[in-house]
């Protein structure tokens, strides 16, 4: 549905932006903030445009005086940040030297795409919190080089939720998962690759156990059609698994099943699982694990089109996104979602139980070894393609 109305919400989006009364100019804000407006445009769930519009936002304009932010949401997923690529490439092909968008919050297959397009200004490696960044998908995103162009926000990781009393010794390896799903029939459930990305992470870990190739596919590449053809085995006994496994309507379903004791174990989106424990939604005795060689997870980025209006401030409001305090105080505390930055500059910044929930049953050790980046472009869309033929197919 979301695609059919794509290019209507682009005009309404391009039209939010080109109304937007844009005062500040680059030559004015170095030396006075007063009347600089900053267009904040964000993809993601709607949790994203609350937290530009009633936290970030209002945040930045009481420490910097005179400084206006208007945040704009395109929507979820990838088709969000398609929005914002279709509006910047807009504006390079009809030769805009200066646009309506400060400051963008993206996925990561708009870095691909943008980074194709030479459409982003390279100012991260400037930024004064760039010294905190140490996460290799600063550097490449989905096999595309990105380094000095972004910053995470934020990763978002999944993993394997359970139930300690029925799962009371929790798989540390997907051949562990394997077989114990073979001897409970219907206590794992997932919700394949349609309905939210914790059934396509589970997918893709699949692939990446079975094959023994994450670098190749989600580091190094190159894309090689040959590679998927050998995948043919490993979605098919993928579908021998789904048939001990109960499927869920997606990403909340898995988690309101987990909640109910319909099924004792499945992949969940860890920011998500701790957002239900703390607002009451689910049992507090579930737990957390991420077994051997590991699932994938993805970052949201700050990136800044090369022709922003106002540059300098995109970067400033970077910074203060990116501080460690507001890492520690925002983006653990109430969103927890792993730091953008290394979670070793914002342990001190977050509050103790905040940091100590986050990190409990998945250590910062265990998250740098088995949290992996989702494929290259190119080999995730043949492992969606190869489960649609091979696993639900056939």
């Amino acid at each position: 549905m979301f695609a059919k109305l794509s290019g209507k919400v682009l005009v309404f989006v391009m039209i939010a932006v080109l109304t937007l009364p844009l005062v500040g100019t680059p030559a004015a804000f170095a030396a006075d903030p007063v009347n600089v407006h900053l267009v904040y445009i964000t993809a993601g769930d709607v949790n994203m445009l609350a937290l530009g519009q009633n936290v970030l936002g209002p945040e930045f304009e009481k420490a910097n005086p005179g400084v206006k932010v208007s945040t704009i949401h395109t929507g979820p997923g990838d088709a969000g940040s398609n929005l914002i690529f279709e509006k910047l490439l807009a504006d390079k092909q009809s030769g805009r030297e200066t646009g309506d968008i400060d400051v963008a919050m993206v996925h990561q297959k708009f870095m691909s795409w943008a980074m194709k397009e030479d459409l982003l200004l390279d100012y991260a490696k400037n930024a004064s919190t760039w010294q905190y960044v140490t996460a290799a998908d600063a550097k490449n995103a989905l096999g595309t080089d990105i380094e000095g162009y972004g910053i995470p926000m934020f990763h978002s990781q999944t993993a394997i939720a359970y139930n300690p009393d029925l799962v009371p010794n929790p798989p540390e390896t997907f051949d562990e998962l394997d077989q114990w799903v073979k001897d409970n029939p219907g206590q794992f459930g997932y919700n394949g690759i349609k309905g939210g990305m914790s059934g396509v992470s589970f997918a893709v870990g699949w692939v990446y156990w079975k094959s023994g190739k994450y670098d190749k596919y989600a580091i190094t590449g190159p894309f090689e059609e040959a590679e998927v053809d050998t995948w043919e085995p490993y979605f098919k006994d993928l579908k021998e698994f789904n048939k001990s496994v109960t499927f869920t309507a997606g990403n909340v379903g898995t988690l309101d099943a987990l909640n109910r004791g319909e099924i004792a174990m499945g992949p969940v989106w860890v920011d998500m699982f701790y957002t239900f424990k703390l607002e009451g939604k689910m049992d507090p005795k579930i737990r957390l694990a991420l077994p051997d060689p590991g699932m994938p997870g993805q970052p949201m980025y700050f990136v800044i089109p090369k022709n922003a209006p106002n540059p300098e401030w995109a970067v400033k409001w970077i910074e203060y996104a990116t501080s460690p305090q507001v890492q520690g105080e925002i983006i653990i505390d109430h969103y927890n979602w792993y730091p953008g930055i290394d979670g070793s500059f914002v342990k001190d910044a977050a509050p103790a139980e905040a940091f100590d929930r986050l990190y409990a049953d998945i250590t910062p050790e265990l998250l740098s070894k088995n949290g992996l980046s989702f494929p290259i472009v190119e080999y995730n869309d043949a492992m969606l393609e190869g489960y649609e033929k091979w696993t639900s197919g056939e």
